[in-house]
């Protein structure tokens, strides 16, 4: 399976349960949790993107190979699934090792949705342990990807290409992606959309045809704009902390009151990739319950145009960012599951 753009402490992540007025956290001794665990660098509630995204890829091919007179190998899934959580973990804690030593944790103002998990500042002896968890993470990615590559050799013109771009992709993040804006834009939306989910195509299809290749290659851009949108967002808070380790940011280059519209043509791109794969794909109807998430979506937007320069005022909208995300592909994925 491809590895995956992670969050990073200059783009991360997903669910909080801080108050919407609650002042973003500090990054001083007196804010780290002694008791971090050591898995934390993983940043496991991180991976519910990943899962999410793994559901909406797993039922568009459902579909497909119901339509081609074929059954889908739910093993295959479960395997492609660890493969892509292996993927993003070990890239996380890859991020958070490189953070950690390159000063960025110290300075950065954490929040739930960004500056990483806060593990490393508050056990720095756990470094060994994330970088060790981030060359795991990514070896057992790359396990799983050659025992496919093995085991489906029909798959090999499709996984082969999709699994180089994300190691490549996963190597280069943190210390070549982020320097460059609109790179750093686009990279989360490569990995979680069209190698996370062309990959499994390859995978649960085993060798497929031009039309489902298609099929699946507008289906990515699903996950692809609402990828993007996410760590978009997440970028605001960072902006000082990364402009210091020499990261260049699309909210630094643009400015955070400048930046919305970038986000609103993400979710506009997620949106209407979507309505493509129903109507003129022929996906499934139920999936449009995935459009439910638009006034969400809309209020998101909002939220990024008034309050981009008050991380304390912005963090409603993070939050709702992170549920316009999760809930667009989970309910997008039941509608096809359900129309199948």
């Amino acid at each position: 399976m491809p590895d995956l753009p992670a969050t990073s402490a200059a783009s991360s992540s997903l669910p909080g349960t801080d108050t919407a007025n609650q002042a973003p956290a500090r990054t001083d001794a007196a804010t780290r949790t002694p008791c971090a665990p050591w898995w934390g660098p993983a940043r496991m509630p991180f991976l519910l993107l990943t899962l999410a995204c793994m559901a909406w890829a797993v039922a568009c091919c459902r579909w497909l190979a119901q339509h081609g007179g074929n059954a889908l190998h739910w093993s295959d899934a479960a395997l492609a699934t660890l493969g892509a959580l292996a993927a993003h973990g070990g890239t996380n804690a890859l991020n958070e090792y490189v953070d950690f030593r390159s000063g960025l944790d110290a300075c950065a103002q954490r929040t739930p949705f960004s500056g990483g998990s806060g593990t490393l500042p508050a056990r720095p002896r756990l470094a060994a342990v994330a970088l060790g968890l981030g060359v795991g993470g990514l070896a057992l990615s790359a396990a799983l990807g050659l025992y496919f590559l093995w085991h489906h050799p029909a798959s090999r013109p499709l996984l082969l290409p999709q699994g180089l771009a994300g190691l490549a992709l996963a190597a280069a993040y943190t210390p070549w992606i982020t320097r460059h804006p609109w790179l750093c834009l686009l990279a989360p939306g490569l990995g979680f959309g069209p190698l996370m989910t062309l990959g499994t195509t390859a995978v649960l299809l085993d060798g497929p045809g031009p039309q489902a290749i298609a099929t699946m290659a507008v289906a990515a851009l699903l996950p692809f704009g609402l990828a993007n949108a996410l760590l978009l967002l997440n970028q605001y808070p960072d902006i000082e902390a990364d402009r210091r380790v020499g990261r260049r940011t699309l909210p630094m280059v643009l400015g955070p009151s400048r930046t919305w519209p970038v986000l609103a043509l993400q979710y506009l791109l997620a949106y209407g990739a979507l309505l493509a794969c129903v109507g003129a794909l022929g996906l499934p109807r139920p999936a449009l319950l995935g459009l439910l998430t638009a006034p969400l979506a809309a209020r998101t937007v909002h939220g990024a145009m008034h309050h981009a320069h008050h991380t304390a005022a912005l963090l409603p909208t993070l939050r709702r960012n992170v549920r316009v995300c999760l809930l667009t592909l989970l309910l997008a994925a039941m509608g096809v599951a359900m129309g199948s």
